[in-house]
């Protein structure tokens, strides 16, 4: 075995090849690695045999660069296998060290002690004195990739990858630990400012939301239904219909029944949903006492349909503000908790009653309409708080799913998570079937027919199904991870 050659071997290979847009991953980076590895082994007592796999391992560990930075650690494991044995590894020696560089991928995941002297090496920069500038040249490097946006996301993604990082030896957590977090801090100091101001930023953009959702609602109500004697669903319906039933002023009644809901929400969701909640009802109840809003038709139909849509659109900007105006779902939320009804089932059950009252008390028809404004508005709600880039989580079950991977990744630009399954079962072909990777990705819905083609293009028979996912972050939907 020549280890100091094999060593030495790649070193110069990567010196000649690299591409310089690797401003981080380059030679320096290997050979810093490689003698940090050698101080944390000294540290730990590894010598012998587990010493020269170790730092082989981390002269290899990113050699998968010379070719890509996506799955590089697959490349590097590929290029240890082809040239090793010519400096007299042995296979299970190869296998071994493969595993060390696979550690190294983020998250780290070592299984070894010689693992996890490999990961602190790669990240031994982080708990030093050297940590501001090899951070600005992976910024660097990630920046010219189209990994991050600019220095603010940079920035913002480095503090959570350092509240998050852990070193794995104790000799990396005494010598390195300490300095990595100061460094953290320092990082979250100099970030503090733009932070506050974003947050600014975003605090002015709810309270302008929920002022011209607040509005909205306010005209649906004052101009449609509450003229032509129509209903609502929820919180809102039973007002309606308690200030069509006794005459009471509905600013005040629906200020009056939403008040045990803003405390529920308080211990259903939080403080901040609460106040905001409140801020929301009050300014709803005095919008409601502005006598200026006209009247705009006795016509049902248009009633129903642009009532529910006034009405719906401005819920759904109070709620994409962080708020509500109507206290159903914080009551579906904190009955859930205390019975075996699903949400959908509590919301349903409650609009029932509220039709049906109005059924018995102004009958069927005026209930009927009042069913199509709160559909109408439901709707409405639904595409305001989605939006049109809604996402998608899509499922793929292709005999050809390398090809399928490549398109979403590199022509789509997508993430993909991969599940292993088996395909196959089919009646009167039980006994068939075999291993398969069943591919999982997230797009928006106007991205769908795109999809649906490359898939198509790869594999006409491949099975594609999708569902809407409510809420997406984090991931590459619009970025890679770093590191």
């Amino acid at each position: 075995m020549q280890p100091v050659a094999a060593q030495t071997f790649i070193v110069e290979k990567l010196t000649k090849e690299i591409d310089p847009i690797y401003e981080y991953h380059n030679v320096n980076h290997t050979t810093e690695v490689i003698h940090h590895a050698a101080l944390i082994a000294e540290r730990e007592g590894i010598t012998g045999h587990n010493r020269i796999l170790l730092l082989t391992a981390a002269a290899y560990h990113d050699a998968g660069f010379l070719e890509k930075s996506i799955g590089h650690e697959e490349v590097s494991c590929s290029i240890a296998r082809q040239y090793l044995p010519e400096y007299g590894f042995e296979n299970n020696d190869i296998d071994a060290i493969c595993e060390l560089i696979m550690a190294t991928r983020i998250p780290q995941s070592p299984k070894s002690k010689l693992g996890e002297i490999l990961c602190d090496a790669d990240l031994y920069y982080l708990g030093t004195d050297d940590y501001g500038v090899m951070a600005e040249k992976l910024f660097q490097e990630y920046l010219k990739e189209n990994v991050v946006e600019d220095k603010m996301d940079w920035q913002r993604q480095q503090i959570s990858f350092l509240q998050k990082h852990q070193y794995f030896t104790a000799s990396a957590i005494k010598l390195l630990g300490p300095k990595r977090d100061k460094n953290r801090i320092v990082l979250e100091q100099k970030t503090e400012s733009p932070h506050s101001l974003k947050h600014h930023e975003s605090t002015f953009g709810d309270i302008l939301m929920i002022l011209v959702g607040v509005i909205i609602t306010s005209f649906a109500l004052n101009s449609f239904l509450v003229p032509n004697q129509f209903f609502d669903g929820g919180i809102t319906g039973i007002s309606l219909l308690l200030h069509e039933k006794y005459h009471i002023n509905l600013a005040y009644i629906i200020m009056l029944a939403n008040i045990p809901f803003i405390i529920m929400s308080y211990f259903a969701v939080n403080k901040g949903f609460a106040i905001k909640t409140f801020f929301c009802i009050v300014l709803l109840g005095l919008c409601l006492m502005y006598p200026g809003f006209p009247v705009i038709t006795d016509d049902k139909l248009l009633i129903s349909i642009f009532g529910g849509f006034f009405l719906g659109l401005g819920i759904g900007l109070t709620m994409r503000a962080g708020c509500a105006v109507d206290g159903i779902e914080v009551l579906a939320l904190y009955t859930l908790r205390r019975s075996s009804f699903s949400i959908s089932e509590i919301i349903l059950g409650l609009n029932i009653i509220i039709f049906s009252m109005a059924a018995v008390w102004y009958g069927p028809k005026v209930a009927l309409y009042s069913m199509l404004t709160y559909f109408i508005a439901s709707k409405t709600i639904d595409y305001v708080v989605e939006g049109i880039q809604a996402f998608t989580g899509v499922t793929i079950i292709s005999g050809n799913s390398e090809a399928v991977k490549h398109k979403l990744v590199n022509e789509l630009g997508r993430g993909i998570t991969i599940y292993k399954g088996e395909r196959g079962y089919l009646p009167g072909k039980f006994e068939v079937h075999d291993d398969c990777d069943i591919i999982f990705t997230i797009i928006t819905r106007l991205e769908m027919r795109k999809l649906k083609n490359m898939v198509s293009e790869v594999d006409p028979n491949a099975f594609v199904f999708a569902s809407t996912i409510k809420e997406a972050s984090g991931g590459i939907i619009k970025r890679r991870h770093l590191h």
